[in-house]
């Protein structure tokens, strides 16, 4: 296990696929990964659009980084949040499919979010639905917290986990993002819209669709009453629930359903330098984040 502090954005990823190589390699044990960023970073997805879905003069002036994923699903901010990553492969217990494999990991961050005082739901995959009908499915706006996919985690019917993952022979990398607060204001400053308008609906219906732990937890503490008076008067700071309680509930989490005894390392030698390799080559070079989402 990994808890590794703010880094920078290409450092994050290409420390995520290093660890799943040296995994599917042989060279190093199943990976559980947590850490921060260094700047509020805008990750969007291996498809995505940049020209045409994120606005980079306003990444710049709000001080926002931007990184390409190797991972799918659409664009996260990376601020009020943790970040996880976990490699696995099924010799080590991970199962086989994309569903059954979201479905075992599923299991443990629910279990982190139930420690924490939330009543979580899981998505089910919807019957007659294959594995490779998935994207096609969840296509819609840039925003990943738009809309649950398949065994990502809802409390109250909002999506408080964004997970993506991606598959290199038997070893997978699924890494995503547990939010603390929704900051839909902030992100979706980020994101092109042909119109104002379509910007502010396109905002309040994922304020409608996503949460944060803090927030989460606020509205559990609430009575109907309360809520109802709260309405009317303006929203309060949500309860400041810290990081290092929700990686211990997740580490928890991992634990109880998994069976994963999780051990604090730090990264080999040879992680580390295909690391610095993959950063200089690929998620720190901007033909990266600029080029790879277009499609033929």
């Amino acid at each position: 296990m990994l808890i590794d502090g703010p880094q920078e954005a290409a450092w994050n990823m290409a420390v995520d696929e290093a660890i799943l190589i040296e995994h599917g390699r042989g060279q190093v044990p199943p990976t559980v990964r947590f850490y921060f960023w260094q700047v509020p970073t805008l990750s969007l997805g291996y498809f995505q659009d940049l020209a045409k879905e994120i606005d980079l003069e306003a990444c710049a002036a709000n001080g926002v980084a931007v990184v390409r994923r190797p991972t799918g699903g659409r664009a996260v901010l990376h601020n009020k949040e943790v970040t996880y990553a976990i490699v696995a492969s099924r010799s080590y217990g991970a199962a086989g499919t994309v569903l059954a494999s979201y479905q075992w990991i599923s299991g443990g961050l629910a279990r982190g979010l139930e420690l924490l005082g939330l009543e979580v739901r899981s998505h089910k995959p919807v019957e007659g639905v294959a594995d490779g009908d998935i994207a096609e499915r969840l296509r819609g706006s840039a925003a990943c917290f738009d809309s649950p996919s398949w065994y990502e985690i809802t409390v109250g019917g909002k999506k408080i986990i964004g997970s993506a993952q991606v598959r290199r022979d038997e070893a997978l990398l699924q890494h995503g993002s547990i939010l603390l607060e929704t900051q839909s204001r902030e992100l979706f400053a980020l994101l092109r819209f042909e119109r104002e308008e379509v910007r502010e609906r396109s905002r309040r219906i994922f304020e409608g669709r996503a949460t944060g732990i803090r927030e989460a937890l606020a509205m559990a503490e609430r009575s109907s009453e309360e809520l109802a008076q709260q309405q009317q008067q303006q929203q309060e700071q949500p309860p400041q629930i810290e990081p290092a309680t929700v990686i211990d509930a997740m580490i928890a989490g991992f634990a109880q359903t998994l069976g994963l005894d999780l051990q604090r390392g730090s990264l080999t030698e040879n992680e580390r330098l295909l690391a610095e390799q993959l950063m200089l080559e690929k998620y720190g070079n901007p033909a990266w984040n600029k080029e790879r989402g277009k499609r033929s």
